[in-house]
């Protein structure tokens, strides 16, 4: 149901929330108690009754927390803070009204909601044949992230659901990738993919190397929720140029910040730490120790400014020095 389902001076009972939101009543009250939200008015009776405003929230909460996300990070947050922690900055319905799907996108959502997972999978595959693999990344598949994100804070589709769409793209990025011509060939910079523990989205991961193995770079994914000294250790091993990242919100800030003032201590001077995402986007200036990339098209300029600024004299004496087969390792 949406929040259009009934009228938006109804007040609803407690047992009618926990049908409508999937919060159980024992959750809805110890919340009120912690967090102070939500906060329901009082019956004839004394019984709780919820504003559909509340309900609404109480329904995005929910997903969030299907999503990975704690209560204690996330209950007390307002209408807009939620939004943002859904990976959008305005709400879900707002944004959809504001953007209509292109016809492939809203296309794709219609099969996510039929469960046709092998139509999914045919209609993305006939779309790479169609427009190539940087085309499919940031023509369709990031713009149907943002259409699947919507549908799912709206409660138009499940977490499962989500979750099947996302392993069927990173099933046709990461095929479509392997057969990128001299992907094997030692190109430089030399990039880690992987996310911070606490992060377990993989799918901007993909896109993101889909990119990067375009422009020519060796691309090593460590897949997600590596901890910072794995990453530092993988990146002297295989002497790493740069550490890509993605975040989405899952983890709050805070933390982020943590992670990544811990990272660049662990790392050589001269490699950089790139984080892409849009929550990364929203906390540029909290992210000093990272180059910021906030869209895929940002990808090819940062590269072009890596590439333009130079090796460093210790990667290029490395590089001179590195015995025959090395490089096989990465």
């Amino acid at each position: 149901m949406t929040d259009q389902a009934f009228p938006t001076d109804e007040r609803l009972s407690i047992a009618a929330v926990e049908r409508e939101t999937g919060v159980s009543k024992d959750a809805l009250r110890v919340w009120e108690r912690r967090y102070g939200f939500p906060r329901p008015e009082r019956g004839v009776a004394g019984e709780r009754m919820y504003p559909a405003a509340q309900v609404e929230r109480l329904r995005i909460i929910k997903r969030l927390l299907d999503g990975g996300h704690r209560p204690g990070k996330t209950v007390g947050l307002g209408p807009d803070a939620l939004a943002e922690l859904g990976g959008v900055k305005e709400s879900a319905i707002a944004a959809a009204e504001k953007a209509p799907a292109a016809p492939q996108v809203e296309r794709c959502v219609e099969l996510i909601k039929k469960n046709d997972v092998w139509g999914l999978r045919a209609e993305l595959a006939q779309e790479l044949i169609r427009r190539g693999l940087g085309r499919l990344t940031t023509e369709l598949i990031a713009p149907l992230n943002v259409a699947v994100g919507n549908a799912w804070m709206r409660g138009e589709i499940e977490v499962f659901q989500e979750h099947a769409y996302s392993q069927v793209a990173s099933a046709v990025l990461r095929a479509a990738i392997d057969f990128v011509p001299g992907r094997r060939s030692i190109g430089r910079p030399r990039v880690v993919l992987t996310t911070l523990p606490g992060e377990p989205h993989a799918l901007g991961l993909l896109m993101a190397e889909s990119m990067m193995t375009l422009e020519g770079c060796t691309c090593l994914s460590l897949g997600t929720q590596t901890p910072v000294a794995d990453i530092c250790a993988a990146a002297r091993i295989h002497s790493i140029d740069i550490v890509a990242l993605s975040f989405t919100g899952a983890v709050g800030l805070r933390q982020t910040a943590d992670s990544l003032a811990q990272l660049r201590n662990g790392l050589d001077t001269q490699v950089e730490i790139w984080a892409g995402g849009q929550f990364a986007a929203q906390q540029r200036k909290h992210l000093p120790a990272a180059v910021v990339i906030g869209a895929l098209d940002e990808v090819a300029t940062q590269l072009r400014r890596w590439r333009e600024r130079g090796l460093d004299p210790q990667i290029a004496q490395h590089a001179r020095n590195s015995v025959p087969g090395e490089a096989a390792r990465f």
